[in-house]
């Protein structure tokens, strides 16, 4: 970047913050007149608030030097520079009011003003700031966790063999192999692809199963009913269990997972050391319980629960799946969490740092997901999204205890996937707020 766009960026990016600025403090000064009676001169002090405002921030930018920081609007460190600009702004604005320069009826008022405005004013220079990273940190997370799509090129001629070539060569595809409506091509290896035979949806649903999925088939143009092709090729998509929800959407959904956990985590936090406190008191171990799991893009975390088990519960080394209400290795305040759902609440810290969020699929360990990938490699199509607290399968599923159970919560799983949208998990999230307060296990 040359110095010169650099100079124009920090000079908008100044302009912009002290704009905003300014309609923080007018919010603030409004919200002031709101909770008081009339105020003699209230245009011109008002006027005069707005203008202080301005050359304040002005300053705080300036001494601060925070239009330096070209990249802040995903940088930490503009983040730090913007605040101690709010500072500088605020303890000017309060100086104002001490000295006399500006009047309110009362000190009360004065301090609402102010703290008002420190408020106002953050939402309005911070929050811009946190969508755009938002957007952008979807955004990559998006592109970084596609992968090669899953294809089968039609036909069986010289024209396929080549697309299927140029198509693997490309980065893009994962060839599986080729496809035939003629039975006789049926299990025929071309080089050291298989072709398959499907001359009906329901052969070629057979095939997805067969095949752990199936994203797109490769047709060389002009392909016909019989294997003729022309010279060129072209792509025909297939319906596949990709993520249905657009990029705007997750960035509506992680900001209210943000939103949400974080004022969840101060509501419940009085209930949360109590449980705390209950778990250890029993018999002196952990309370908080960690475990690996896999989620996004197929990577690991640690997921947080209350611990609800015997500190021993897995001595023997290889993971056990929970059994019910009468498994053993419950302790008397494990069974009582787990009926009230109350071992989840630490998840909210998972939400909170993005590992989670409220809405998804259930995450499990590597050892049940190479089991059951083992059976139905479609399981690495949820690793598009985030996993959940809750999720569909587990409305409708219930706890799954055997590896049967697991299958069937796969189909669930991958049923939501195709049809992600915030209005499906607005639906859900519903239904689990009233089946937790109806006492309903899942």
């Amino acid at each position: 970047m040359s110095n010169s766009t650099s100079k124009i960026l920090m000079c908008r990016r100044t302009i912009v913050d002290t704009i905003l600025s300014c309609g923080g403090s007018l919010a603030a000064i409004l919200l002031v007149r709101a909770l008081t009676d009339p105020i003699p001169g209230f245009v011109t002090w008002v006027a005069l608030w707005v203008a202080a405002a301005a050359v304040l921030t002005l300053a705080g930018l300036l001494v601060t030097r925070s239009g330096d920081v070209v990249t802040r609007y995903a940088s930490l460190r503009g983040y730090a520079r913007l605040g101690n600009a709010l500072l500088v702004k605020e303890i000017g604005m309060a100086i104002l009011l001490l000295a006399g320069l500006v009047r309110l009826p009362s000190v009360s008022l004065s301090f609402v003003a102010v703290l008002s405005d420190i408020l106002f004013t953050a939402a309005a220079l911070f929050l811009p700031r946190f969508l755009v990273r938002s957007v952008r940190r979807e955004e990559r997370e998006i592109k970084g966790g596609s992968k090669r799509l899953n294809a089968l090129v039609a036909g069986t001629d010289d024209v396929a063999v080549t697309l299927a070539e140029n198509a693997d060569a490309s980065g893009h595809y994962n060839v599986l192999g080729y496809l035939s409506d003629d039975p006789s091509q049926s299990g025929r290896v071309i080089g050291e692809l298989i072709v398959y035979y499907a001359a009906s949806n329901e052969d070629l649903e057979a095939l997805q199963w067969r095949l752990g999925g199936i994203d797109c088939i490769l047709l060389p143009k002009g392909h016909r009913e019989g294997g003729s092709a022309g010279d060129g090729a072209s792509e025909g998509k297939t319906p596949a269990n990709n993520d249905a929800m657009s990029l705007m959407g997750h960035v509506v959904k992680r900001s209210f997972d943000l939103l949400g956990s974080g004022l969840l985590m101060i509501v419940f936090s009085p209930l949360a050391a109590l449980s705390a406190l209950a778990v250890r008191l029993e018999d002196g171990g952990p309370a908080i319980y960690a475990q690996e799991r896999l989620g996004r893009g197929g990577k690991p975390f640690h997921i947080y629960k209350f611990r609800s088990m015997r500190i021993d519960a897995e001595a023997a080394g290889s993971p056990a799946l929970y059994s019910g209400d009468d498994d053993p290795r419950l302790t008397r305040v494990g069974k009582f969490l787990r009926q009230h759902h109350l071992d989840e609440l630490p998840q909210l810290w998972n939400v909170f740092r993005g590992d989670m969020s409220f809405i998804g699929y259930r995450p499990e360990r590597r050892f049940y997901i190479e089991k059951i990938m083992a059976v139905n490699p479609r399981y690495e199509y949820l690793f598009q999204i985030r996993p959940g607290v809750t999720s569909y399968a587990t409305l409708y599923n219930g706890y799954t205890d055997t590896l049967d159970k697991m299958l069937t919560r796969l189909d669930l799983d991958l049923y939501y996937l195709r049809n992600h949208s915030l209005w499906f998990d607005a639906r859900l999230l519903a239904l689990t707020f009233f089946r937790i307060i109806g006492g309903k296990k899942f």
